[in-house]
């Protein structure tokens, strides 16, 4: 959602006339949005005219409307998560994501301009038949969270915590892995860092995979982990200003713009060299390999607690790194693309 306001902010900045629309819309943006079915008395419907659509999972209603429609289309490519991690957890969610690889095959000769938030994801269209892909970064102000007054009862509870803090941001979906992050808790936990404390901060989004990993938590009796939930951007100030470490074991991202916010808080970063995030990272982080298991993400993580030289480093590459992602250069960028329809 966050990517389609930019958008939307971008076009009306420059001029151009913008609106979002959606099949499903979140009570929070209500006011932001119009539903799709209304699209018709909102648009002219001239050929000229430009439809930005934010791709990154299947909707058969979605596309249909798409391939009706007679203005120009952009694609502007998230990625679609694989469906296989979600199978045992919510297998109508895999059967979403599985139709999403679907329509992009079916959208392929109705798409004027198609863009991807990252090479990883532009790679992921050419494979798909896509032959010309644009990458544009997506726009992530990494700094705008540093300058939010952090929660004062989320503070003080987080200076109550004596250890180092690892922290994961993100959903808690299945592909990025929070259970494989709990077990390499449990190591560092048990073996090598007892006071050591983890916070998974994000929203829930498949109650069954929530369970699981609550369970684990549980039955290891992992006392120093929290699955905290969604929380609001004061209460994700206060996490990150406390955390130590931020860590993801994700096995598939199309970009991982909590890497970027991590960076802007200076906080030394642990992640797998899956999917995009060797991309993002571009050295700004200590990578553990694709296949690697929890004992080896168990001993990044205390060295990225432990050693002081290495935390130097990370914390210095990741600021040099950030430049990179510098919000206006990225709006720059999605503005040429698009403009190049006119």
């Amino acid at each position: 959602m966050n990517a389609a306001l930019e958008v939307r902010t971008l076009l009306r900045r420059a001029g151009v006339r913008s609106h979002i629309f959606a099949r499903f819309i979140h009570p929070d943006v209500a006011g932001e949005v119009f539903p799709l079915e209304t699209y018709t008395a909102n648009s002219s419907g001239a050929a000229d005219d430009v439809i930005v659509y934010h791709a990154s999972i299947g909707q058969a209603e979605v596309t249909r409307f798409l391939l009706a429609r007679p203005e120009r289309l952009v694609l502007l490519y998230h990625n679609i998560s694989p469906a296989e991690p979600f199978l045992p957890y919510d297998p109508a969610f895999a059967a979403l994501l599985e139709g999403g690889r679907r329509e992009l095959a079916e959208l392929r000769g109705r798409v004027s301009l198609a863009l991807a938030v990252s090479e990883f994801n532009a790679a992921d269209l050419r494979a798909a038949g896509f032959p010309d892909v644009g990458v544009a970064p997506l726009i992530v102000d990494a700094r705008r969270l540093v300058g939010v007054p952090p929660d004062p009862v989320a503070t003080k509870a987080l200076d109550e915590v004596e250890g180092p803090v690892v922290l994961f941001v993100g959903q808690l979906l299945p592909h990025k892995q929070a259970h494989m992050l709990l077990a390499a808790y449990h190591v560092v936990f048990t073996y090598l860092n007892p006071d050591c404390e983890l916070f998974l901060v994000g929203p829930t989004r498949i109650p069954r995979y929530h369970e699981v990993c609550r369970d684990f938590v549980e039955e290891l009796n992992l006392n120093g982990c929290e699955i905290v939930g969604p929380v609001s951007d004061a209460k994700l100030a206060s996490y990150f200003r406390r955390a130590d470490l931020f860590v993801t074991l994700s096995g598939h991202e199309g970009f991982c713009a909590p890497l970027l916010e991590a960076m802007a808080f200076g906080t030394p970063i642990v992640a797998r060299a899956a999917a995009a995030v060797p991309e993002t990272l571009d050295g700004a982080g200590l990578l553990i390999g694709p296949q690697d298991g929890p004992l080896v993400a168990a001993e990044a993580i205390h060295e990225g607690l432990t050693n002081k030289v290495l935390r130097r480093q990370l914390v210095r590459a990741g600021s040099r790194r950030l430049e990179h992602f510098d919000p206006d250069r990225s709006r720059a960028i999605l503005l040429d693309h698009l403009l190049s329809l006119t």
